[in-house]
């Protein structure tokens, strides 16, 4: 099944794949360039924007659970291809609404039929590549779909005033269903669903995975910092942009541009650095939460309005949106591939369920304070995003947990740290085992 020479992996696998992911992140991140649009167009505010905004995220989340088991059962070509299908009829009915609720239903729609885009394409490679290029893949994947971003923002905004955004959906209608046909025919039929059981006779199970010590120590600030990430990169780093900056739509298109490039180059970049310090043996964890650390730094920088470029912060920003590459390698190390995309999904269930709580949340928020000509005010967003930052924070300092009680002989005296990555395949903790992770 693996015996594919490396060509024909790359053009029937790899960039099949690529492509829907691709068109998920154009999806996700489009409506920070087509809101202000969609607002004139229909008189809608900053709640209703946000709700708009981040159903894509609470459709696509709750479809993680599900979408794993389905992907372990019955392979990625056809989940995925199938799936595309839904985006098709949501990206229609989006691109010819006439009211608020279709605007709805049609996005709602697109969140389900791209919901497996990352977790196909990450099933897909660990079907068909080696293992050893595993991770050098997953990063390749993650900068070419991250390029999507890149889309939504000149790219779009140039299609917007050549044809209306109406149009430019049709045209999104035609790619999706067009890559939908190319994952069917083009990706080899053996898509290789696991049928293994695994030696060690541990269930394989949705709550092996959510009871995995190691699991709830990191799920927490990986989806936080990434989840949070998507919903400001997607949206309202736009809204800051014009709002508390002053930039005008051209300014915050280029200032969009960059920070998408920023999150496409981050993604590779952090694939080269983890498996770089992994073999210097500093485990993918450190790694995570140092750049967790950082874009919470970025966040209070934009906050408390510290004299800089604002550029700066927002691509820090941007490129933990990238970080997945380091959680989905953690993860690879927590759990056996017969489950691979059920603890992908599990995993992806917080991301995409955080940013949709923040995205919704900071239009909550921000829609208490009048606006003023349609801008509103910088407090606003200082609350939402002070709000944001506390509860990263608070999912920090919960994964540094064992680390801080093994300085303090006091608290713990027995508490073991190693962060050192799983030798074992597929290893889980026992219960004996929690805090020795």
């Amino acid at each position: 099944m693996k015996s594919l020479s490396k060509w024909r992996l790359i053009l029937s696998v790899f960039l099949p794949f690529a492509a829907g992911y691709y068109l998920s992140f154009l999806f996700r991140t489009i409506n920070a360039s087509i809101s202000p649009i969609l607002v004139s167009d229909f008189g809608i505010g900053a709640a209703e924007t946000g709700l708009l905004a981040s159903v894509y995220f609470l459709v696509f989340a709750a479809a993680q659970i599900p979408i794993g088991v389905l992907l372990d059962r019955y392979g990625p070509r056809r989940v995925q291809s199938v799936l595309l299908v839904i985006a098709v009829g949501g990206a229609t009915l989006f691109g010819n609404a006439n009211s608020f609720a279709e605007l709805l239903v049609g996005r709602a729609m697109i969140g389900l039929g791209v919901a497996a885009s990352l977790m196909a394409g990450l099933k897909a490679i660990v079907v068909w590549f080696p293992r050893d290029q595993v991770a050098f893949v997953n990063g390749g994947m993650i900068m070419l779909g991250s390029l999507g971003a890149v889309t939504a923002t000149a790219p779009t905004d140039w299609l917007l005033d050549w044809i209306g955004w109406r149009s430019l959906f049709e045209v999104l209608t035609i790619a999706t269903l067009a890559t939908a046909g190319l994952i069917y025919f083009a990706v080899p039929k053996s898509d290789g669903s696991s049928k293994r059981s695994v030696a060690s006779g541990k269930p394989l199970t949705l709550r092996s995975i959510f009871l995995d010590p190691r699991f709830l120590r990191i799920a927490p600030l990986s989806a936080t910092c990434i989840g949070s990430s998507w919903a400001m990169h997607s949206l309202w780093a736009a809204s800051w942009l014009a709002d508390v900056e002053g930039f005008d739509r051209q300014g915050v298109i280029s200032q969009l541009f960059t920070m998408a490039i920023g999150i496409s180059l981050g993604a590779l970049l952090l694939g080269t650095l983890a498996h770089r310090l992994r073999k210097r043996g500093v485990a993918t964890e450190v790694l995570l939460a140092g750049f967790g650390a950082l874009f919470m730094l970025a966040e209070l920088v934009l906050i408390l309005r510290v004299p800089l470029p604002s550029i700066l912060p927002w691509c820090v920003i941007s490129v933990v949106g990238g970080a997945t590459v380091l959680s989905y390698a953690i993860i690879a190390d927590y759990f056996p591939i017969e489950i691979a995309a059920r603890a992908n999904g599990a995993l992806n269930l917080l991301h995409f369920g955080w940013a949709f709580t923040v995205q919704y949340g900071i239009g909550l928020i921000v829609n208490q304070w009048a606006s003023q000509d349609g801008h509103y005010p910088m407090m606003a967003y200082q609350a939402a995003f002070g709000l944001n930052l506390t509860i990263q924070a608070a999912a920090l300092i919960w994964f540094a947990l064992p680390w801080l009680r093994s300085i303090i002989p006091i608290a713990a005296p027995d508490v073991q740290v190693n962060f050192a990555p799983a030798t074992a395949e597929g290893s889980m903790l026992e219960p004996s085992q929690v805090m020795d992770w």
